[in-house]
């Protein structure tokens, strides 16, 4: 997906016209005319696709990277971590990588309101894609199905190798280096190169986190799904993102120019707010359970 510039969207589209909603009522709490807006925008909806960034996990304790108190914002040397070329050339980045692994918050958090909120969009039959710029799994772990969900920039829960692509469950590997093991290689058992007759050797390749680097390729049926689900919906919400990162960023580009509402939730201004139909700055985990509770499933309108 190329990098998009806002040239070819149309600046006048046809608008749904909302019902007379003046005020909406979760409990005893009245929501601003921006909430109410977006809250009926998704009641019309049939069709959703979710993006997700960093911003909708830091009300369980994992830093966003470029807020105002984000681990990049306050230590541009973690980005360096997260850098492919850097990564395979460096063996102390590697160690320092996987020491930060073993002390990330994320083994310990747990899903909070605005994971749990699209649990029930989810659930109200108007979800066609949860595409997630996460690794953190908090999505699965609040109860989100995984076969609604694309992983655009993968996964911490599993550790893959750089030369034979095997894949494992994180924890394992992370046995290895709480045992002693600074910077632990690929056990996988592989052939030989010297025909079908060669014994199996261990790998011995670089392992590091299953999660897309800078300067590593996503993967390409996760981004065809996940264009093609924001060519044919008819509402994107994007939370939690500064809609910085290409390609994830053009999904909202992509649904806008094929004509779907576009809601973005997130604490700070981001790239695309020009593009959508209502922005909220509202807190996330509030704002979410404001947006979906009590929607009407989509199985009982008529």
């Amino acid at each position: 997906m190329q990098q998009f510039d806002g040239g070819d969207v149309p600046r006048h589209r046809h608008r749904r016209r909302l019902r007379p909603y003046d005020v909406f009522l979760v409990g005893a709490t009245a929501y601003s005319d921006d909430v109410v807006r977006a809250r009926v925008l998704l009641e019309q909806a049939s069709r959703v696709v979710v993006l997700t960034g960093a911003g909708i996990s830091t009300d369980s304790g994992i830093a966003d990277f470029r807020g105002p108190q984000g681990v990049w914002t306050k230590n541009p040397e973690a980005e360096k971590m997260a850098t492919l070329q850097a990564y395979v050339s460096d063996p102390e980045l590697r160690a320092r990588s996987w020491q930060n692994r073993l002390t990330s918050p994320m083994w310990s958090a747990s899903p909070n309101a605005g994971h749990r909120a699209l649990v029930d969009l989810e659930h109200s039959g108007r979800l066609d894609l949860l595409v997630t710029q996460n690794i953190d799994g908090l999505h699965q772990k609040a109860g989100s199905d995984p076969a609604r969900m694309v992983e655009i920039h993968g996964t911490s829960l599993e550790v893959m190798c750089l030369s034979c692509g095997d894949r494992q469950p994180a924890e394992p590997v992370h046995h290895r280096v709480r045992a002693g093991e600074v910077d632990p290689s690929c056990t996988a058992m592989v052939r030989g190169v010297d025909g079908p007759g060669a014994g199996a050797t261990r790998c011995g390749g670089i392992l590091k986190s299953a999660t897309i680097s800078f300067g590593q390729s996503l993967v390409a049926e996760d981004l065809i799904r996940a264009e093609e689900a924001a060519a044919t919906c008819d509402l994107l919400l994007a939370v939690g993102s500064t809609l910085a990162v290409f390609p994830a960023a053009g999904l909202v580009p992509v649904a806008r120019r094929h004509g779907a509402v576009v809601i973005i939730v997130n604490g700070e201004p981001t790239d695309m707010d020009g593009l959508a139909d209502v922005v909220l700055r509202d807190s996330i985990s509030e704002c979410l359970p404001a947006l979906v509770e009590g929607l009407t499933p989509t199985t009982a309108r008529s």
